[in-house]
């Protein structure tokens, strides 16, 4: 039992470095998009700033690790096999968890999973003591609901208070700088320098450095008594400082952006980050406890001695340190997360990464209602006044800036201020929700969320409040389910648990892997959306139109051939995997659509007017294709679901002859796009013609045989029918969407021209 407990031990260490990694991969939102938005320096420069930050807080940390020590359960009433059932439950939820989010793309809190998943594990265990002990001890004995209790707190305060504030500091510091800030820098940058340089320090001092290993109880005593001093002094040389840097040329906000950087880097390593290492060292001294004194009785020994403060050894932070700085730098997932905050704060349009829904679009009408009735009740003089503080043109960014220096200062001060006069204070403000929901105030504040956006950003600020809570639920069911798994299954479940583990963090960086390799379009999505040559813009426009369409057109030719096979061999399975992939394309399509009207916005204007018409064309286009296939999907499906009777035989000569001629279409046309030849359109087009005349043939025959037939066989021709006669359609919208591809590529198209020879079906 004891090589047993050892070996368990072992794997929550090991568990703890893919818990660092993936911890880090999440958090890294929260200090690196600000920078990262604002383009303050150059990515490796961030990076470099940011791991300074994470090494240190990690390295320099100090008990912290108490929370899974005796922060939520008493541990003088928890024997050594309770603990060790929950440690290993709390620590397999909680990569499984953050796992999931940073493949999603959705910043968590590391700190809330945590905790619940800490109450959630000790909460099952606690019940099971309860129904079997008769020590009188209550729930409350058992556990410490106190701390959970003040998370839930800080969500909804952190999420108000954050958000509120964000919006007004953003608000005011606009009104002061202007979209136009390079103009109205001269003696405004030192004092803002010198504000924004004194709260990062206060953050630092309060929040960051509070349990590093040099603040002893004296440090803190004496920063304590002296703070107003240490505020008017920073402040007086800061302001001195940064003035004098403006005057060197030196630009002061990216130099107040990469102090924030590095301030909250530290931060969360020291204080959120460095809590995964807590529950596998807490393990490691139970195990150390149990084995010295315990004599074997693993049930039966309590755990009092985790009531004392702990001692961490040096060599496990800097070792935590290491592999998060590791992780920062290499990880994929946290540049996913990122994109995630930036595109819902980014000041230009962008691809939305999130759709409608019906909260969302109430409140944008009830905002606009409201924007409305202050417009109604504002001098007109005023109104002017702010809007030239808030013309959006004047926007002064860097290419590929999501958003300008101004308010990347603000994001990171304000957050930092915020969560360093909470700590100050007492309230137990989450930092993971401190900084998203200040990035999301500011940039409502900057009116990045425009008509043609709020809505989804509003969807896409709910979905990641709805998470984090989501996290505190899943964390605390998933870890009960398993230590109670665990608790009657004893060493068998912890094995299949540990391997369950293992292979689910294998499967999701397969997933993760595969899901990135699809979205290399992105690249050049994002290098249009960047680029002001609109000699430029157009071939690039050209080349990811070319892609995408080539891509769908891919999928509907191979969904055709897969569904109209499956009708005919009763393959249920494939026709509900085509139900689901043509599904997953409506959604695809539209975000194509959206993206591509986003590019036409870098096109010279006559170009944008010339071929708009061509290309919403070629849309709609695609979108009746998808509909078509969806028609086919559908009846063939209902059909073979219901087990009805198959094409009769007499019948599978026609069909084959069809299925074939769309099928060479479908290759004719992907091979004259990926050629990018539109010199064979005309002779797409008219095969097109002789398909339809084919299949018209074919269901005037179906017809007769319909009135004369077996009246058993009515249903599967029916449905036969239906499939001719939508695949007719669907030729037909290739046929259209040949000549919109051709118009958009070459202006002397016409569609008219004389062909000689025809094509002969297959």
């Amino acid at each position: 039992m004891d090589i047993l407990f050892l070996c368990v031990v072992i794997f929550l260490f090991l568990l703890a470095i893919f818990d660092l990694s993936v911890g880090v991969s999440n958090d890294a939102v929260n200090f690196l998009n600000s920078a990262i938005g604002s383009k303050a320096a150059s990515f490796k420069r961030i990076m470099i700033v940011a791991s300074i930050g994470v090494f240190i807080g990690a390295a320099m940390s100090n008990g912290m690790m108490d929370i899974a020590r005796h922060g939520i359960f008493r541990p003088e009433h928890f024997s050594y096999y309770d603990l060790t059932c929950i440690f290993m439950a709390v620590m397999v939820t909680d990569i499984i968890l953050l796992d999931v989010f940073n493949t999603l793309g959705m910043p968590t809190s590391t700190t809330v999973s945590m905790v619940f998943e800490l109450l959630g594990a000790s909460f099952v265990v606690a019940l099971l003591k309860l129904a079997a002990d008769d020590t009188g001890l209550g729930l409350g004995d058992l556990l410490n609901t106190g701390k959970a209790l003040s998370v839930i707190i800080g969500i909804f305060l952190s999420v108000a208070i954050a958000f509120v504030f964000g919006t007004v500091v953003q608000f005011l510091s606009r009104i002061v700088f202007s979209f136009n800030y390079r103009s109205r820098l001269k003696w405004k940058i030192g004092i803002f320098g010198g504000i924004c340089s004194t709260a990062i320090i206060y953050f630092l001092l309060i929040k960051g450095a509070k349990d590093l290993a040099f603040m002893t109880p004296d440090v803190k005593a004496w920063i304590k008594d002296n703070t107003w001093l240490i505020i008017g002094a920073c402040f007086a040389f800061f302001t001195l400082l940064m003035q004098l840097l403006h005057v060197l040329k030196v630009n002061v906000l990216k130099v107040i952006v990469l102090l924030g950087t590095f301030a909250l880097a530290m931060a969360f390593a020291g204080n959120d980050l460095v809590n995964f290492i807590g529950v596998p060292l807490t393990g490691l001294a139970s195990f150390q406890d149990y084995a010295a004194n315990g004599a074997g009785d693993a049930k039966g020994f309590l755990m009092g001695s985790l009531n004392g403060p702990s001692n961490t050894p040096l060599f496990f932070l800097v070792g935590a340190g290491i592999i998060m700085v590791v992780a920062l730098v290499t990880s994929k997932k946290a540049r996913r997360v990122s994109q995630t905050e930036i595109g819902l704060g980014s000041q230009s349009g962008g691809d939305e990464m999130f759709g409608s829904s019906r909260i969302a679009r109430r409140l944008v009408r009830w905002s606009l209602a409201f924007v409305a009735w202050v417009r109604s009740v504002t001098p007109p003089r005023v109104r002017r006044w702010f809007n030239r503080r808030f013309n959006t043109d004047e926007t002064i960014m860097d290419q590929g800036a999501a958003f300008d220096l101004i308010r990347g200062s603000v994001n990171l001060v304000l957050a930092g201020a915020l969560i360093a006069v909470g700590t100050s204070l007492k309230l137990p403000l989450s930092t993971t929700f401190v900084t998203f929901m200040v990035a999301m105030g500011t940039s409502l504040a900057d009116r990045a969320w425009g008509r043609e956006s709020a809505v989804f950003r509003i969807t896409g600020v709910i979905s990641v409040i709805g998470g984090w809570f989501l996290t505190a639920g899943v964390a605390f069911i998933g870890a009960g389910i398993i230590v109670l798994g665990m608790h009657y299954g004893g060493q068998w479940v912890m094995m299949l648990a540990a391997v369950l583990t293992v292979v689910l963090i294998i499967r999701s960086n397969r997933r993760f892997r595969m899901k990135k390799v699809e979205e290399e379009g992105d690249t050049l999505f994002q290098t249009i959306l960047s680029t002001n040559d609109t000699a430029q813009a157009w071939p690039l426009f050209l080349t990811y139109l070319n892609g995408s369409q080539i891509k769908f057109l891919t999928v509907a030719g191979d969904a055709y051939r897969a569904v109209t096979e499956a009708f005919v061999k009763d393959d249920v399975r494939t026709l509900g995997r085509s139900d689901r992939l043509l599904s997953k394309w409506k959604d695809m399509l539209k975000s194509n659509r959206r993206r591509a009207t986003l590019c036409l916005r870098r096109l010279s204007h006559e170009t944008a007017l010339e071929k708009s018409t061509w290309f919403y064309l070629g849309n709609n286009c695609c979108m009746s294709i998808l509909y078509n296939l969806r028609r086919i999907n559908e009846i063939c499906k209902e059909h073979v679901e219901n087990n009805f009777r198959p094409l009769p035989k007499e019948y599978l000569a026609d069909y084959e002859e069809v299925r074939t001629a769309v099928g060479v279409l479908y290759n004719d046309m992907l091979d004259m796009m990926n050629m990018s030849d539109v010199s064979t359109v005309n002779l797409l087009r008219r095969h097109c013609d002789e398909i339809k005349d084919c299949i018209s043939d074919k269901y005037h025959k179906l017809y007769e045989h319909l009135r004369e037939g077996d009246p058993d066989a009515m249903t599967v021709l029916y449905v036969y029918l239906n499939l001719l006669q939508e695949t007719q359609e669907m030729v037909s919208g290739i046929r259209k969407f040949l000549r919109a591809y051709a118009k958009m590529r070459d202006n002397n198209y016409s569609g008219r021209q004389n062909i000689s020879g025809r094509i002969a079906l297959t």
